[in-house]
């Protein structure tokens, strides 16, 4: 097993979860990616998305087919201005390279913001510590081993 896929796994059963990683050769790099590969709704894949806030690094688990609402991001957060972090940024902040960010089992702690949207589903998707790895979790789980607090993050359609 990857070691990326070893402490995703490591971290789940440390908080008393046991998950079961799927590989995707084709990738599941996007959420539309990851929905056809999994055979699910975008809308049940988590993105899981490194921004800086005020220069702390923050991660919003997202529902696939929403966008972040960067006014949103900051008022659950309680900061005055969200970006998006670069690639090297989110690298430092979780030690997973974008497109395999897990929600959990990152490599320093980071505060974690769940949208509101992913609690409608029964399962949903989330990377696994590699671009072409998954893995399913319900919405209760995901909030509590993440150690995220839901919020409205969705853009207004």
């Amino acid at each position: 097993m990857h070691p990326n896929v070893s402490r995703v796994v490591a971290a789940a059963r440390d908080a008393g979860l046991e998950v079961t990683i799927e590989r995707f050769p084709e990738g599941t790099r996007t959420a539309a990616d990851a929905a056809r590969a999994v055979g699910c709704e975008v809308g049940q894949i988590v993105k899981s998305l490194v921004f800086m806030a005020d220069d702390v690094p923050v991660l919003a688990l997202v529902s696939g087919s929403n966008r972040v609402d960067l006014d949103r991001l900051a008022a659950s957060l309680g900061t005055d201005a969200t970006r998006r972090a670069d690639g090297d940024e989110a690298r430092a902040a979780t030690g997973f390279a974008i497109g395999g960010v897990p929600p959990f089992g990152h490599a320093r702690p980071i505060t974690v913001v769940v949208d509101r949207d992913l609690l409608a589903h029964d399962r949903l998707w989330a990377a696994a510590g590699l671009p072409d790895a998954v893995f399913a979790i319900g919405p209760d789980e995901l909030v509590r081993v993440s150690g995220g607090r839901v919020a409205e993050l969705a853009e207004s359609a």
